[in-house]
């Protein structure tokens, strides 16, 4: 485990001031410099851009600016705090999408005065996606955050609809993607087929109903979803329509019945939601990814005592442990790789690629320079490593790469010289 502990007052005094600013590409330091900027010389932008909007991303911010879009509804594990309260989170985003992706994003949380006057309550779907909608001119991209299930599926449906720049929910996607990464790296590791596993995933909100389309995607057809209640059976009669699409015809009544004889684990619930008999009960060689953050649904040092001398892999959200799935190591190179080929959409075909990539990265030798950062960890492929580290700087050049070629190849994004983009995602990793 990790040694760094912080106290509140430690996270308190960071975000004094807040954690992020404007930074000017273009600083004013002469009168050129102000007549080029500002008037008389910007009418000639504004009349460029208004003969010809498409050159809003060539003479604006626009091209490599993300909105991170929230209503404040479901505030990590905090629940419903209102947008006030996110913009601490929304502003960490912004942060991680530059530190790692190099993308300019600006928190943009929404007020959602209903309810009596509380800025508090249901997400009203129309409101957010009208607030959207209204302020999208200014982005090259949208990325949705903590916005409660099931209204969050509606709005990135109908903005993705509507917009021409990509739409991307990582509460929903993100956590998806990285886990079909770990999910492909343990089907080497255990020499089995997508067909062969049967997965079972506990939670059936946003993650865990996009973890089960994109392993169904990937050709994982055996797959029962559970909830507070239970599994999702066909004969229950309390699902939504997008619980209704994993239901499955099964007998079972609890999370233990459907572990037995499980191959994968995917928790995306609350701490301590699965026991040391229920892994027992697995198949040989199993996997366990307990994303509940920050208790995970079964402790590792629990699932190394119960299956002492045994193959298996085990994965947490957290950065403490071995093999973090977290979604740092998706959305960043997601938009990277969207923005730089000016695609309108991100695509399941893109997605699935950020995956592919993902998994062929940890199967890499690790740099001396990641290896550096992680002096305890040995980072091979293998149990221990099937995931990359959010440190690795390979990753906007690999995964960003891939989603560009996977945007252009799937019709979401124009044709471009493909060696030209690589040298310059490679150049951006070096900065």
């Amino acid at each position: 485990m990790s040694a760094i502990q912080i106290t509140r007052e430690d996270v308190l005094r960071f975000h004094l001031g807040g954690k992020i600013g404007l930074h000017l590409p273009k600083p004013v330091r002469t009168q050129q410099d102000l007549c080029l900027a500002y008037t008389p010389g910007v009418a000639q932008a504004v009349k460029a851009i208004a003969a010809e909007p498409a050159l809003a991303f060539d003479h604006t911010a626009r091209g490599k600016l993300v909105a991170v879009v929230t209503d404040g509804t479901a505030i990590l594990g905090l629940g419903d705090l209102g947008p006030l309260a996110s913009i601490p989170v929304m502003e960490g985003k912004a942060v991680l999408f530059k530190s790692f992706g190099d993308v300019d994003a600006w928190p943009v949380p929404l007020a959602n005065m209903r309810m009596g006057g509380k800025n508090t309550g249901p997400t009203d779907p129309q409101r957010v996606i009208d607030a959207t909608l209204a302020v999208a001119p200014m982005y090259g991209g949208i990325n949705l955050e903590d916005i409660a299930a099931p209204a969050c599926f509606e709005i990135e449906d109908t903005l993705d609809r509507l917009l021409d720049i990509p739409v991307f929910h990582d509460d929903q996607w993100g956590t998806a993607v990285i886990t079909l990464a770990a999910v492909q790296n343990y089907l080497l590791l255990s020499n089995r087929k997508p067909g062969d596993i049967r997965v079972v995933i506990n939670g059936a909100g946003a993650a865990g109903i996009r973890v089960a389309d994109m392993c169904k995607a990937a050709g994982i057809t055996q797959i029962v979803m559970c909830d507070s209640k239970g599994p999702l059976a066909t004969s229950r009669t309390d699902l939504n329509s997008h619980k209704r699409r994993h239901a499955v015809d099964t007998s079972a009544k609890t999370l233990s019945e459907v572990m037995r004889g499980a191959h994968v684990f995917i928790g995306v619930s609350v701490a301590n939601a699965l026991t040391g008999d229920d892994v027992k009960n697995m198949a040989d060689h199993p996997a366990i990814f307990a994303m509940a953050n920050p208790d995970p649904e079964i402790r590792p040092e629990v699932v190394a005592e119960v299956l002492r001398g045994k193959p298996y892999v085990m994965a947490t959200g957290r950065s403490d442990f071995a093999n973090q799935i977290n979604n740092v190591l998706g959305f960043p190179f997601l938009f990277r790789g969207a923005l730089d080929v000016r695609a309108t959409t991100i695509n399941l075909a893109m997605k699935t690629a950020a995956a592919e990539a993902l998994a062929d990265l940890a199967r890499q030798p690790a740099t001396d320079a990641v290896k550096a950062l992680y002096p305890s960890e040995k980072l091979e492929f293998g149990p221990a490593y099937i995931i990359p580290k959010p440190f690795d700087s390979r990753l906007l050049a690999h995964v960003s790469f891939a989603v560009s070629k996977a945007a252009v190849a799937s019709g979401a994004a124009p044709a471009c010289d493909a060696a030209v983009l690589k040298a310059a995602f490679e150049a951006r990793s070096k900065r």
